[in-house]
This record gives C-alpha cells, structure tokens and sequence, in this order.
C-alpha cells in the first residue's frame, strides 16, 4: 500500500499553487495516540466510485456525558452507531487549500448505550476531481473519539472491505464538471445487516491498513469543518405515475420543488436482476448529462436509497414492466439554515420572484455556495458575492459559516504570484479578473464584514487581498489597464464595454480594500488604494460622451452595465443620472447576473418605480413561468439562456438584495447593524412586509403607501440604533408624537438633499408621514 500511496498525491500541487495562510480551526495532533489513516489491504488503488464498509466494536463501562470524535475522509461517509444512522452523508469536500482536508467534529455521546456498541461507517471514495472538489488520491479514512475514559481510533483492529454491491453505471457519465460519478447498487451482491452484525459473520471483512498517521501527505492537516451537518427534513413519500412502454415503463413522481434529495424506492420483484434507471428531470440539464442512479433488484420485496443526492422537481425511474413498484420517497437535506427572512408585498409578480429566489439560493448551498446544483455545483465567485448577500436578507445566520468558509477558501487558493482564482475548490484553476475583482471588494468581502461583524476573517485575507491588487495596473489616462486573466469574462450576453466593466470592479475592489485597511489600522495602505482609486475615476469619466459611458475602443451598443457600475461605485455623479436613466431605459444587455446592479443604480438614482418595472419587464419569462420552482441562469431555457441554460441559477435572485438594502431601505451602517439605515422607496408597490435576520436580531418593518400619507411601522433589535430617512416637506410622526427632525451626521450615511433624518433606539414603532401634495 505504502507504495502507491507515494505516486498518488494529485498532480494539481505540481501548478505551483500558492497556500496561503489562513487562520481556520485545525485539531492538535499527538502521532503517536491519535489514530491512523486506514484503508482495505489492496493490491491497487481504489478505483473512482468506490464504496468501502467499515466497522469497530466498542465496549463501554457506561454511557459517557461527551465523546467527541474526529471524523476526516477521503471524500464522504455514512455513520451508523447501534444501527441507527447517526451521520447523513459527513465530510466536506477537499479543500481548505489546495494541500489540506476538512474533518468533522462531532459528539456521539447521544447515540452510545453502556456495554456494547457497534461502530459503522461506509465510505464513498470520489476518486476524481472537478470544478468543486479535489481529491487526495487515496480512499481513506480516519476517526478518533475520546468518551471520558475510553479511546477509540482508527488502526488496523477495525474491519473492512469494499462493499460489493456498489459500482459504476454504463454511459452517459455525469460531465467532466462533476467530481461525483453515478452510482449503480446491485442488490443481489448487497451485505445484509453488516452495521450491526458480529464481526465473525462479516464475509470478506478483513482488517484495515494503517496507511498514514494525522499530518502525513496526502491528506495533511486536517481543518475542523467550518459549517453545521446538513439539515435533514427527514423521509417523506411521493405520488407518482407510471406511463406504459414497450419494453419498460417510466415512474414519475412529482416533487413539491426543486431540491436536494436522495431517492427512495419500494417495489417487489418476482425474477430479480432488473435494471431499474433512477433520474431526475436534472438529470440531464443545462446541455450537459448530469448525475443519475441505478439499481439492480434481488427478488422478493425490497427498499433502497441511493446515497448520492441528486436535485430536480421530478423522480424520473425507468423500470421493467415486471416490477411492481410499491412507493417512492424520497428524503430532503440541505445547508442547515432556515428561510427567516419573509417578504409580502402588493404586487404579486414580486411574491413570486421572491418564492422562486429564495428556493433557487438553498438548492445552491451545500459544502459551499454554487452556481447551479446540477450541471457544476461549483463555487463561481461572481454567483457567490449576490448569493452572500441574498442570504443575509433571506436565510438565518447560519449561512454566514458558510460564507466565511467561501471566503477563507478563495484566500487559501491564492496562486504564488498572487492571481485568485475561482471556482474553489476544484480544478478549474483559471483567473476571472473581474469576478475576482467583485469577490474582494465592496459588495464581496466588505459586505460580509458589514453584515457580520466578523473582523477576524477580514484580519486573516486581508494578505492576500492587498497582493491581489497589487496585479493591476492603470494607464496613462487613469483608467485601469486590462488585464485577461486565464478567461476574460465580463458577463453572459452582448454588447460588453469590458474596459469600463473591469474599471468598475476595479474601483469597487480598491474601496473595499480601503475600508478593510481603515478598519485594520493600515493607514498607508487605505491611502494608497484612493489614490488609485481616483485615477480609475478620472479615467472612467473621460469615457463620458455627454449621453453615457463608452470606451473609446468599444463600438457596439451602449452597455447598460457599464452604465451601472459608473453609479453604484460613485464614479458618476448627480449631473450625469437623468442621461444614464434614458440609456437604461433602451439598453437591455445585461444577464440575470449583472442585472441586480443595473436596478441598484436605478434606485440609487431615484427612478425606484422604473427598476420595478425593469424588473418585471426581464424577469417575466422565469417568474411566470409554472413548471418551474427555480430561476434561470439566462432570461430563458436551453439555447435561450447562457451557458447552457440551467433553470437553477441563483444568480438571478439579486433583485432580493436591491428590495430588502433600497426598496425598504434596510442595510447596516455599523458592522454587524450596530446601527442601521431604514430608508424606503416604496416606487409602485401600495404595500409591503420585509423581515431581515441580522445577527442582533430580526428586523422588522412594513409600509403602507397611500395616496395621502406614507405609513412606516418598523422593529429595532436589542443592541442596535436605526437611522431612519424620510423626505422632507410633511411633519412625521412616531408612534403618534411628532418629531423635530433634521439631517444628521452618521457614519456610513451619505449626504442626501431634500431628506430628514432621526435615530431610534431599540422598540417596535409605528411612523407616519402626510405625503406631498
């Protein structure tokens, strides 16, 4: 075994990867009592998709108060203790950087009894890498639990063996973006009871190999998983149909939406050895075959889950006309956050969009945030900046581990000569300027800091950060000098000014990384990144023809992003709305993806009733659209959309930040909202409800918008202030007591004409306003 091991550290450590340093929680390791790495006795490596079955028996003199276990694998694991399936599904994905690996922390206290206890775990060895993973190159796996004063480790007294009935399905294989494989279950070759058996009846279990101690190449230091156990809303059952064919006929279960699911299903068989094809209607989507399952039945009845989860809003199984297939279930799991934050509002369009955002943002959240959850379940950092901040609105506080373990992940990647590059994990490996430039700026790692609260994350990537920045360059007008990167990119679609698209992030990059450096006491370096960012600005406004930005190399249609970013950044001012407003009104080039920052600059600018409209007018084709619970990743489906069209883009939900951070006006001015901005813009809606889950608490707040009077009624958290700015010209009242109001000098708040302003201290309150006649 030793052999081997040696030759299959991955070649991707061989692109000269550059590890930086981050600071994340790793476990202090004794080599000599801590346990080993095991494996089975093998003549070869594991092949990819292998399925090995483990199991220890522990005798204790009592039931312990704690026993905490380290739990780290090569890639996923099922624990069983006593039978009952303790863990679903543990591990992360590889990893924290490009040389180290994720191992679960846990408490079986619970689930032991005084005497003796049976220990299982099965193993699911990737054993290929993708756009979201890359593996160590060995199947292996290691555990050590310390119950009071019983240790259990992994050595070579446990037994194991690669579980026969587990293997590789005939074509088509999920694409190359995938590092899972299909997973086909032969239950004639299945190992009945083998969680609970003895040992001395487990045929052809033999005893581990030590194959490694915890530190030792490949699997390295081992960093304690960063965010909770999926959730498990447990086993529910389906209702389905069966369409007559030929030779087989096809099941179809209908789902309440589109979700992570691992399927379940019942049937009887009197012949035994029949293929029966599990898939769902994501099987094969956005132009590309995806994951599916198969099953090879036994005779008599029997039941089967198949472990690797899949995602859709059907079940699809194809199935012998023979077999009688008695029930199929399915069970759903997913990140464990709860959807908190609520939205209702008059207009129904925008309840839905709300509906169909939020289930598209959680069926993209698992070991990390990704773009879709079929075709790549990759973290693409452009998708992840607009779903942190979906999240922060929409889910509760849980999601923010998530997001720091995005965010130490991108540092910890970081290549030698300082490029980021994105998705990670994964083996992609490519630099996408613009959207590295997004990730570490304003709306990326300042938002979360804003949000959170949470400086020790900015502390630990500001490092890498600052060596990123000092990649780009300006030219001799100011504006930011091109770089391409591994994939110039700018954004799905036509008509893309990518010099001005590049300088946006640019500078929304150097201000983010301003206000990380005031924060953290680097003065010079805060100093250092206006400067610059006052030569991209120069430089952009030189690109203003009189009617909009445009690039003196750029001869295509004006390119409504460009337009966008010139606002949201700052770089436009006042003088230049009413002209940028009117091209925005004629330039519809943005994707799903760009579109949220095209209607933040609308609202920004005061035309809040025409970004709704946008809105509506771009996202009808998803938003009406019955058959699906999801949003698109392109305006429509298949050759319609971009990049293959997926029909679960998360993407696409942005337009949830622009409602909760401008419509209602709610978004922190102090980290983690120690105090906070209400400013509404209720634009065409008459009615609205917002609840946002902060970590001081939820906020909060409701509107009527009425012809003769504007009605407000809002609930400050413990622990923080609302700064709450209203139009000037009616008197305001709160909670029926009227107010002498005036602009005041927050910190955070800019500057704004014709608008009064007051500070309200933690309290429920009801405000009122006579509109302007």
């Amino acid at each position: 075994m030793s052999n081997f091991k040696l030759k299959i550290l991955f070649s991707y450590i061989s692109i000269c990867v550059f590890v930086f340093v981050v600071t994340q929680s790793s476990f202090a390791q004794d080599k000599s009592t801590d346990g080993y790495w095991i494996s089975p006795a093998l003549t070869k490596p594991a092949k990819a998709n292998c399925w090995i079955a483990y199991r220890r028996d522990i005798m204790l003199n009592k039931k312990p108060e704690q026993a905490l276990a380290t739990i780290a694998a090569d890639t996923k694991y099922w624990l069983w203790i006593n039978g009952k399936l303790v863990i679903f599904e543990g591990g992360l994905k590889r990893g924290p950087n490009p040389k180290d690996t994720y191992a679960d922390k846990i408490d079986l206290a619970p689930y032991l009894k005084r005497g003796a206890n049976k220990v299982a775990i099965l193993l699911w060895y990737f054993g290929k890498n993708g756009f979201s993973h890359v593996g160590s190159g060995v199947a292996g796996l290691y555990f050590n639990m310390n119950a009071e004063d019983t240790v259990l480790h992994s050595d070579s007294s446990w037994f194991c063996r690669i579980h026969p009935a587990y293997g590789n399905t005939e074509a088509p294989f999920p694409n190359y973006r995938l590092p899972e494989s299909n997973i086909r279950f032969d239950a004639r070759a299945d190992i009945t009871g083998w969680q609970t058996a003895p040992l001395t009846r487990l045929k052809d279990f033999g005893n581990a190999v030590i194959i490694g101690k915890p530190g030792d190449a490949p699997w390295n230091k081992l960093v304690e998983r960063p965010i909770p156990q999926w959730k498990n809303f447990g086993i529910k059952t389906a209702k389905f149909y069966r369409l007559k064919g030929n030779i087989t006929d096809t099941i179809i279960a209908q789902l309440p939406y589109n979700m992570q699911l691992t399927p379940i299903i019942s049937l009887t068989d009197d012949m035994g050895g029949q293929l029966i094809k599990i898939n769902t209607d994501h099987s094969n989507a956005g132009g590309t075959d995806n994951l599916r399952a198969e099953y090879i039945t036994k005779k008599g009845y029997q039941e089967y889950e198949s472990y690797g989860w899949l995602n859709g809003e059907k079940i699809v199984l194809v199935v012998p006309k023979a077999i009688k297939i008695k029930a199929v279930k399915y069970r759903e799991t997913g990140y464990n956050a709860a959807p908190e934050g609520t939205f209702a509002n008059s207009d129904e369009f925008y309840n839905r969009f709300w509906k169909k955002a939020q289930r598209t943002l959680y069926v993209n959240m698992r070991d990390n945030y990704f773009d879709c959850p079929d075709r790549e379940r990759a973290q693409w950092w452009g998708d992840a900046v607009l779903l942190m901040g979906e999240s922060f609105y929409t889910y509760s506080t849980s999601a923010h581990a998530l997001m720091r373990k995005a965010i130490n992940e991108l540092a910890g990647w970081q290549r030698p000569t300082g490029e980021l590059i994105a998705p990670i994990p994964g083996n992609f490996i490519q630099e996408l300027p613009d959207q590295m430039l997004t990730s570490i700026g304003y709306y990326g790692f300042w938002n979360y800091y804003m949000n959170t609260g949470d400086r020790k994350t900015i502390e630990n990537v500001y490092p890498a950060v600052k060596k990123y920045l000092s990649l780009w360059k300006t030219d001799d007008t100011g504006l930011t000098t091109l770089r391409k990167g591994d994939w110039l990119w700018g954004d799905w679609g036509d008509n893309i000014d990518v010099r001005l698209i590049m300088a946006g992030w640019h500078y929304l990059a150097l201000d983010g990384a301003a206000r990380m450096a005031d924060m953290l006491g680097y003065n010079n370096d805060a100093a250092m990144y206006r400067q610059v960012m006052s030569h991209v600005k120069s430089g952009y406004n030189k690109c203003w023809d009189g009617h909009a930005y445009r690039h003196p190399s750029y001869h295509k249609r004006t390119d409504d992003r460009a337009q966008a970013l010139a606002v949201i950044s700052g770089i436009a001012d006042s003088s230049k709305y009413e002209r940028i407003s009117e091209t925005l009104h004629t330039q519809m080039h943005a994707s799903p993806y760009m579109e949220k920052y095209v209607m933040e600059a609308l609202f920004k600018m005061g035309k809040g009733k025409y970004a709704m409209e946008r809105t509506k007018l771009r996202f009808a084709e998803m938003v009406n659209n019955q058959y699906y619970t999801t949003l698109f990743e392109g305006w429509g489906i298949g050759e319609n959309g971009f990049g293959g069209g997926t029909t679960n883009h998360a993407w696409s939900g942005g337009a949830q930040i622009v409602i909760s951070a401008y419509l209602f006006g709610i978004r922190p001015l102090e980290a983690g909202y120690k105090t906070f901005l209400v400013e509404p813009d209720p634009a065409n809606l008459r009615t609205g409800t917002l609840n946002v889950p902060t970590v001081k608490g939820m906020i909060k707040t409701s509107f009527e918008n009425n012809a003769d009077e504007f009605k407000l009624q809002l609930t400050v958290p413990l622990g923080t202030t609302a700064i709450i700015r209203l139009p000037s010209g009616s008197p305001v009242f709160v909670n029926k007591k009227l107010i002498e109001t005036k602009e005041l000098e927050t910190a955070g708040l800019t500057k704004k004409t014709n608008t009064i302003t007051f500070k309200l201290s933690p309290g429920k309150y009801k405000i009122k306003r006579q509109q302007p006649l």
